[in-house]
């Protein structure tokens, strides 16, 4: 039986990649932190470890010796200008600290889940072949991801046998708080109106069976894009309207518009000490709308895009059971 250390295994994607990880009859040991809500992931029958990936020595306390792959999944994903310093050490120091732990307990995998924006917002087009600007981007969140790419890199440089995903715009069931949350506006007729652009969206179980596929097929190095099916915020702002019986606006504001709003929270949260809904970040990144191509993930890791209803009926039916719009 196959190995597992599994890191972010109480996430949206985590929870998804632990779920197909059981059911290819893996063994996952799942770190996670003392604050951790453990009411999903204690149901799949995983060997729960407490530990925080910021903390170098409780990582590598807790991974086992020999691990068939390290999935690193863990990561802060805020907007927000106010929690760099967090984002930081999360996702760099925490990366370099699975690195380390990896090589010192000779893993014999490592599996590290970046995002497609390390390659830049300015782009119409995405592939792997596409020179990554995201270093220079103004938003953290971007800078993070590029330079714990970098540390899975040094890693490498050590001999480290790591592969690199990124995702577009993930949608399926376990989520709440990322596409889930338009499903929630929406259902409490609390959506404040549309963004303009599109994106690439993908499925959370195809997401998650990449990076076991990585493991055997992916090319030590390398990154692979996992895009999915492209439409606008329009397009899916209407598919929710019709799974939740609710009239949505007929088209998006205009990109000014999204602009002050984000602004005028900003504002307001560094007043509140509250997180923004929308921040000039998150605005930034929902007005960027590239294309990306998975055609090398699809070739070499046999990657899948779902139609796009399809993902979020998925995302509806599991906030609906679980009763997240009651």
């Amino acid at each position: 039986m196959k190995h597992a250390f599994v890191t972010g295994g109480t996430g949206f994607l985590g929870l998804n990649l632990v779920e197909q990880l059981i059911a290819a009859d893996w063994r996952v040991t799942a770190l996670h932190r003392a604050s951790s809500d453990l009411k999903y992931l204690s149901g799949f029958g995983v060997d729960l470890v407490e530990g925080a990936i910021t903390d170098g020595e409780a990582v590598k306390a807790a991974l086992p010796e020999e691990v068939d792959c390290v999935f690193h999944v863990a990561g802060n994903t805020s907007m927000w200008s106010r929690r760099k310093a967090e984002q930081d050490a999360d996702n760099i120091d925490g990366t370099r600290n699975l690195v380390e732990a990896a090589l010192a307990r000779r893993a014999k995998r490592f599996v590290q889940t970046s995002t497609w924006n390390v390659f830049g917002l300015e782009h119409e087009e995405i592939s792997e072949a596409t020179i990554k600007t995201g270093a220079e981007s103004w938003v953290n969140y971007t800078v993070s991801k590029v330079m714990g790419e970098r540390e899975v890199q040094a890693g490498i440089n050590k001999g480290l046998q790591a592969v690199i995903l990124n995702p577009a715009h993930i949608v399926g069931k376990y989520d709440t708080v990322n596409w889930a949350r338009m499903i929630t506006m929406v259902h409490d007729k609390k959506l404040p109106g549309i963004p303009p652009g599109a994106g690439s969206f993908c499925h959370a179980t195809e997401v998650a069976r990449a990076h076991i596929a990585a493991v055997e097929r992916g090319k030590v190095g390398e990154n692979y894009l996992l895009g999915g099916t492209d439409a606008s915020f329009v397009e899916v702002i209407k598919i929710i309207g019709e799974l939740t019986d609710r009239k949505v606006p007929a088209g998006a504001m205009p990109r000014t518009l999204i602009k002050i709003v984000a602004h005028l929270q900003a504002l307001a949260g560094a007043i509140t000490n509250r997180e923004p809904d929308v921040t000039p970040e998150g605005a930034s990144m929902v007005l960027s709308h590239p294309r990306i191509v998975s055609d090398k993930a699809e070739r070499e890791l046999g990657y899948r895009t779902i139609e796009l209803r399809n993902m979020l009926t998925e995302s509806h039916n599991w906030l609906k059971a679980e009763g997240h719009l009651d």
